[in-house]
């Protein structure tokens, strides 16, 4: 039934948790705001930065501009790889490789950096295109770097794309472009965040992913 399948990267294909935490820690250590406690930052890992910054510290559009400039610092030279690959998730990328599907890459995270990991954990060969955000931000939410991926991939019956991903960013992004979607819920999202996004299956597992493929 599905054709194409469009992959979020963070909590979908790796957990990058430590990673993206020290990476706003760091930004946030700019700022004069410490953090005792990482997990209260994971609601960092899936919507643009800036949006999380405004949102959760009450960041001015100019302040979130210059922290992403601060958590890039970080990110850029250690964050990226402070990460791992959920268990499974590779057999699973090789199944449907050997099904003939078509995968893409369709991640928040600026492109250069998501193509950058899918090669230091050997994943990108499993890709046929990659869709993120763009640095200078012409492409950051989620519903345009979908459209991108479909305009580049000429991806034209729609009722054969389907869009996976954990947090209800991506479910949204899937239905703005009228394509189905899996919510994970091993990753950063949960089960009624995804039901309430409208997330048309959800998974426990990377495993329970192909069951709706």
């Amino acid at each position: 039934m599905y054709q194409y399948i469009l992959f979020d990267l963070d909590g979908t294909l790796t957990d990058p948790g430590l990673g993206i935490t020290n990476s706003v820690m760091h930004a946030l250590k700019k700022y004069n705001i410490e953090v005792e406690d990482r997990t209260t930052l994971y609601k960092f890992i899936g919507p643009p930065l800036t949006d999380s910054f405004e949102n959760y510290y009450g960041f001015s559009p100019e302040e979130s501009e210059r922290a992403v400039v601060y958590y890039r610092e970080y990110f850029s030279e250690k964050g990226l790889f402070e990460n791992t690959v959920y268990p499974d998730i590779e057999q699973v990328l090789q199944t449907l490789k050997a099904q003939g599907k078509t995968l893409i890459l369709a991640t928040s995270k600026p492109e250069i950096y998501a193509k950058q990991i899918l090669e230091h954990f050997h994943l990108d060969v499993y890709f046929d295109f990659v869709s993120g955000a763009t640095m200078d931000k012409t492409r950051v939410k989620k519903p345009d770097i979908i459209a991108y991926a479909i305009e580049k991939c000429n991806l034209s019956d729609l009722s054969k794309v389907i869009m996976v991903g954990d947090r209800e960013h991506d479910i949204f992004g899937a239905r703005a472009c009228h394509m189905d979607s899996i919510g994970v819920l091993y990753g950063y999202g949960n089960q009624d965040e995804l039901t309430k996004a409208g997330a048309t299956y959800l998974a426990q597992s990377p495993q329970d992913i192909l069951k709706f493929l």
